[in-house]
């Protein structure tokens, strides 16, 4: 059995590319004597395997004590490797929990031995670590400067699936510090190298983020292109959820842009989704999308019939706010239409639901 290196993706779910790192392992034997079984303790290897499975549960806490048995133990033996494949698990780890000092500290250390050790793909995990952990702690400055030293050496060693890791990441790092257009160059770098690989949940990460930061821009229609691109691989993938994401996405860059048909064509396919899906929330969103979409065109009757269904939604929700927010919207609508009687109506609605509350 065997652990796999700790290498980066393009897969998290902060759109940065960060997997969980697994390292070589050796295998136990049990000895028995006659009926008396010995029981041995872990050995360091087994420690992390466990953490592995602890982190592949959600077990982070339980997962973190059984890196930290395993670090002591290679301190002890002084197997400065372990130590290293250790400090990047810890790290990780930490970076999953979003505390990102401690993530540092464990990044630093490993970094400062790697490089002693001559290890230059850890060499590389430690640096781009650090580039995440300074991205989010707003230190964009330091956080690309590692995630460009991460890129040197993913290059200088051939390393395709970490240059398109660190390129994303670097993307992001330039995204967080407003240079869109530095962005956009490394995450088309990354989805070139992606495409070449056929690594389709990898390419599609990066079209979303290539999506928003042109949306970020005010490129909607370049923006429309990477969504168009990724729902094309969801619908591949048949990963429902992220169909209606991209449909959000989609729909709000078409009404941006003024097309109220698409944006409405659009979040009618999400609100099918959401209705398949029994997601209540997304199903209101795709609602109030809908009936603002239709308000834009002018048809408040079309609207209202929206706002209505997106009404007893919120009711059933017991949610008090989209309530008050969705009865304004029908009294806007019913007052662009001269139904006086109808906004009374609505007012009326209102009172008693507040009184009980």
């Amino acid at each position: 059995m065997h652990y796999h290196h700790c290498q980066q993706s393009t897969t998290s779910s902060q759109e940065e590319s960060a997997t969980q790192p697994a390292f070589a392992q050796t295998a136990s034997s049990e000895r028995s004597q006659e009926a008396t079984v010995i029981l041995r303790p872990c050995t360091p290897e087994q420690q992390l395997e466990q953490g592995v499975k602890q982190q592949q549960t959600g077990n982070w806490e339980v997962a973190r004590e059984k890196f930290q048995k395993a670090l002591s133990a290679f301190e002890n033996s002084n197997n400065r490797l372990g130590m290293i494949q250790t400090l990047c698990l810890l790290g990780m780890n930490c970076y999953e929990c979003r505390d990102y000092e401690q993530t540092i500290q464990f990044a630093r250390q490993g970094l400062e031995m790697a490089r002693s050790e001559q290890a230059l793909s850890l060499e590389a995990q430690f640096l781009g670590l650090l580039g995440n952990a300074f991205r989010h702690q707003d230190n964009y400055e330091s956080a690309i400067a590692y995630q460009q030293q991460s890129l040197d050496i993913c290059q200088q060693r051939q390393d395709v699936t970490g240059q398109i890791a660190v390129l994303n990441n670097l993307g992001l790092a330039y995204k967080a510090a407003g240079n869109y257009e530095e962005a956009l160059e490394c995450q088309k770098q990354s989805l070139a190298l992606a495409g070449a690989a056929g690594d389709l949940k990898t390419e599609s990460q990066i079209l979303k983020n290539l999506g928003n930061s042109c949306y970020a821009l005010g490129n909607y229609a370049e923006a429309i292109s990477y969504y168009e691109q990724r729902l094309a691989i969801a619908n591949q993938l048949g990963d429902r959820r992220t169909e209606g994401q991209i449909l959000r996405n989609l729909g709000n860059a078409c009404y941006t842009l003024g097309n109220y048909e698409s944006a409405i064509a659009y979040n009618k396919q999400r609100l099918e989704i959401a209705t398949a899906l029994e997601d209540y929330r997304t199903q209101e969103q795709a609602l109030a999308h809908l009936g603002v979409a239709y308000d834009a065109l002018g048809d408040y009757a079309r609207a209202i019939q929206y706002y209505e269904q997106r009404l007893e939604l919120a009711r059933i929700l017991s949610d008090r706010r989209l309530e008050e927010q969705t009865l304004e919207n029908l009294r806007a609508a019913c007052y662009a239409l001269g139904d006086y009687a109808k906004i009374v109506e609505y007012e009326q609605s209102s009172q008693p639901s507040s009184e009980s509350r």
